[in-house]
Parts: structure tokens; sequence; C-alpha cells
């Protein structure tokens, strides 16, 4: 079919919730994409971070296939393999505590939320403004934004909003309080860190008043920082965590891993989820985990992200840098939307604006040197025409 011949399907036949630009993309390897003309472009976006070791990588492609020809579903109500190691292998290299799987980091969100409120009935969820934890209903309640809140109202009740301050985040926080949620990295606002005094802000808060501090690092875990799990970075442990997005290496999956404090907390009914942790999507997933764990590729995007950075702050018409590790955004004194599309279309550069004025990259993990530059070279060209 011809892109023409898909825009017409789409309009005919797709809820019009996505905002497409016009290329379609048939293959994928590594850093790289091809375009139903055989185009290759440059792909520093990763499915919104989720193709974190690249496309296809040999390794996730092997274990789906492999699995896909023995057995791809059975449901919760019995044991897999594959499934049962996924959750050992997210435990031990994270906070020790269970795993609940799902198929998306709103529904991981949705999950934390439930345990939060089980173990303090009633309880409030303390966010930050800025935030973004996805797009179902308890998710979107944590949610801040007016834009994406206003036209499904009235939310779920319960979520106080507050600013990124550690001053207060922490008055925020009382008795009444089941969980304070906070992205590491808040991701979708456009790649702004929480500082450290804030992140032990929310540590001492929880602990003065019994609440769990629970970390989304649906975006920037996964390596995607330059350690297995951002919080590793930070000097704060939470509670429990939600992780999706590249977890799966391609393919869909979420997960709530908690701490040994709310590791029993929720029991056999309180939530489920019938393609959760199916063995096809958990047997990609734990290669997708191992390769992360490597400590060389770990170090790799400590330094490429560096490299990135450093070229990004030279470019013409770039102000503030931001991120960590392959996360990384940057403010333009141009339209962001504007340089993002001339960049796929001009310069076949993957990448998307998170504001007016906020450009976003999560290139692969697996990114070279020359890939860097190379990256930079095109993005330098869209900017000085």
């Amino acid at each position: 079919m011809t892109l023409a011949e898909l825009q017409e399907l789409e309009r005919t036949s797709v809820v019009g919730s996505y905002a497409r630009l016009p290329v379609e993309f048939v293959r994928g390897e590594g850093a790289l994409l091809w375009d139903e003309h055989g185009n290759e472009h440059l792909d520093f976006l990763c499915g919104i971070g989720v193709t974190n070791l690249g496309h296809c990588h040999p390794r996730v492609v092997a274990a789906v296939c492999e699995q896909a020809g023995r057995l791809m579903h059975v449901s919760n109500l019995f044991y897999t393999e594959p499934a049962m190691r996924l959750a050992a292998r997210l435990s031990q290299t994270s906070l020790g505590g269970k795993v609940f799987f799902c198929n998306s980091g709103a529904e991981a969100n949705e999950a934390a939320i439930k345990l939060a409120r089980k173990a303090r009935a009633g309880g409030d969820v303390v966010v930050l403004h800025g935030a973004f934890h996805g797009r179902t209903y308890g998710a979107l309640s944590a949610t801040p934004q007016e834009a994406k809140q206003a036209p499904f109202a009235p939310l779920v009740p319960g979520f106080r909003a507050v600013a990124a301050e550690p001053r207060a985040l922490a008055e925020a926080v009382d008795e009444r309080t089941a969980a304070v949620l906070i992205e590491p990295i808040q991701g979708e606002s456009g790649v702004r860190p929480l500082s450290h005094e804030l992140l032990a802000s929310a540590r001492a808060a929880c602990d003065e008043h019994g609440a769990a501090l629970i970390f989304d690092e649906v975006q920037c875990g996964m390596g995607r920082t330059g350690t297995l799990w951002a919080y590793e970075q930070t000097g704060v442990r939470p509670d429990a965590m939600t992780v999706a997005k590249a977890l799966g290496g391609g393919l869909p999956i979420g997960a709530l891993v908690t701490g040994e404090r709310l590791a029993d907390v929720l029991a056999p009914g309180d939530h489920a989820s019938t393609f959760a942790g199916g063995p096809v999507v958990a047997s990609a997933a734990l290669a997708a985990l191992e390769l992360s764990e490597e400590p060389e590729l770990l170090a790799g995007v400590r330094e490429r992200g560096g490299r990135l950075a450093d070229g990004l702050a030279r470019l013409p018409h770039v102000g503030e840098v931001r991120g960590r590790g392959l996360m990384l955004a940057c403010e333009l004194d141009v339209a962001a939307p504007e340089v993002a599309r001339r960049a796929l279309l001009e310069q076949r550069h993957v990448l998307n604006a998170t504001g007016p004025t906020t450009l976003r990259l999560l290139p692969p993990l697996i990114l070279s040197g020359a890939q860097v530059d190379d990256a930079l070279a095109r993005l330098r060209r869209v900017l000085e025409a």
C-alpha cells in the first residue's frame, strides 16, 4: 500500500487520537529505520523510549521466536517459567520485593496507586506539577496537566499536586498520605531531572508519616540514564517503582516492582490482567533486561550521553540542555515541533518535541560515537537553514 492509501484507511477506520507524521516505516535495525521507499533514517526517539537496545536486537528476536513457537498464552491462572524468571530478575536487580506484571506504563501506575491505597485505605496521593503518569483514569488523575485532564473530568479524587520544590512537597505529606508518586526525571514535560534535595525531601516525608514513596521509571529506567535504574544515581531508594517502555525490548509489558515493606500488600483478587507477563513478552523482557544490565553498555550510555549533550550545547538556536545519559532535551529559540518535522522530512532524523520550544532526544543505548556525530550534523543543517 502507498502512504496515501494508509492515510485514507486511517481517515475512515482509525479513531483520530494521533497526529501522525507522513512517513511509513517498514524495517528497523539497530539505530536505523527504513521507510517504504527504502530511505534510511537515524532514530533518536526509539518509539518514545521503547527500543533502547535498537530495533530488532538479535537476542530479543531469538527469544521471541523460540517462545512463540512453543507457547504464546495460558493466562495467570497457571505458571509459566518466563514470567517467574523475569520477576525474580527484576526484584534482584532493584528493590528486592515482588513484582506485578501488566501491559504498559499507565497500567503499572494504576497498580501502584492501588497498592498504596490498599496499604493506607483512603489515603491521598501526592504528585508534582509537570508530571505525566499515563492516560487511564487513575494515572491521568495523577497527571496534573489541564489540557490532558479537563476533557475527561470528573477524575479520580484524592490526588494532590504540588510544585516540584522540597518544602512544598514535604508540607503536602501527612498522616493521610498513602503515597508520593514521582518521576526521578520528568519525561513528557521536557526531560526535567528532579533535584537530589527534592527526592531526599520526599523520602524523609514519607518515612515520617508512613507513606509509600513510588518512583515512576517508565521512561527513565532500563539503562536510559546510564545506570539500570535512575534511582541508583539519586541516593534515594523508593518503596516501589513502575517500569515499562524498554522492558519488553519492543513488545508491550509493564511492571510494578515493590520493596520488601509493600511486597505482600496485594492479595489474590485485588488486581489482575489477562495478558500480563505472558510467556512471549516475558521472554523478550528477560533478554532485554539481561542486555541492559551489562556494564559496558551502561558505560557507553554515560559516555555517548555526555558527547551528545556537549554537541547539542554548541548548536545554533540551542539554549539549555537537560537530562542524564541518553535521556536528553534542549530548549530552542525557534519552534521545536517544526524543527522535529523538518529533521524527519529533510534530514531523515527521527526525534520529537515535547513542547513549543523543547526538543527531546531518546536514542538507542547501543548508539555509536559516529552516530552521535551524524545526528548532530543532521540537526545542525536543520537549525542553520
